[in-house]
């Protein structure tokens, strides 16, 4: 490489094209990275992942045939020192929570890439980790929390939407008291007076989407 080359080359994976085209004209404002290539699905992620080798992944969380999630993993196990930053609309903590443990090595919330962004990407490049501040927070507060299962999350969700217990249970093809069981272990997880409550709690941490 010569001494005039980008020293960072990077994949760009999201499935919105404005948001690579503002990732990219960020980039190429910048002497030492380039965006060597794009995805925008996890499915292409991977493969490109696999053709390009990129020094540095940015990887969008919610993207169609295969999650960022899922992508960070798979990845991950085919090179452990792959350096992957999420990128996501979510600033919950949940939400960074899971994406560090899949791999992830560092989480940045598309509200605020154009202040963050190249600075997160040299951390992760230098081998860092980057957490904005009022993440790193959140992930401390609830740090001894216990974590809501997938079926506590699954059936938040389905109250976030309007349903009883009962239609809950139906659509889980399970019965209403085990709905009613796992409402209350959310509501003590969650330290939440009521179900409304602990909606509002469960979309401010990233728990569930609507």
């Amino acid at each position: 490489m010569s001494a005039s080359s980008p020293s960072i080359r990077l994949l760009v994976a999201d499935d919105h094209p404005l948001m690579r085209e503002g990732i990219a004209a960020v980039i190429e404002r910048q002497a030492d990275m380039v965006v060597a290539g794009e995805a925008s699905n996890g499915v292409e992620a991977i493969e490109q992942f696999n053709t390009l080798r990129p020094d540095v992944t940015l990887m969008d969380l919610q993207m169609p045939r295969l999650g960022g999630l899922a992508a960070i993993e798979r990845i991950r196990t085919m090179v452990p020192q792959a350096r992957v930053l999420v990128l996501t609309t979510y600033q919950g903590d949940f939400q960074a929570w899971r994406a560090l443990k899949s791999g992830a090595c560092g989480y940045l919330v598309k509200t605020a890439i154009r202040a963050t962004l190249v600075d997160a990407i040299r951390t992760a490049h230098a081998g860092g980790r980057w957490v904005p501040a009022e993440v790193a927070v959140d992930l401390a507060r609830h740090a001894g929390d216990e974590m809501l299962t997938e079926r506590e999350i699954e059936v938040l969700r389905h109250i976030a939407q309007g349903h009883s217990n009962r239609e809950v249970g139906a659509l889980l093809s399970v019965a209403e008291e085990t709905i009613k069981a796992r409402m209350k272990s959310i509501l003590l997880k969650l330290n939440a007076r009521d179900r409304t409550h602990a909606v509002t709690i469960a979309l401010q941490r990233g728990l569930i989407q609507l």
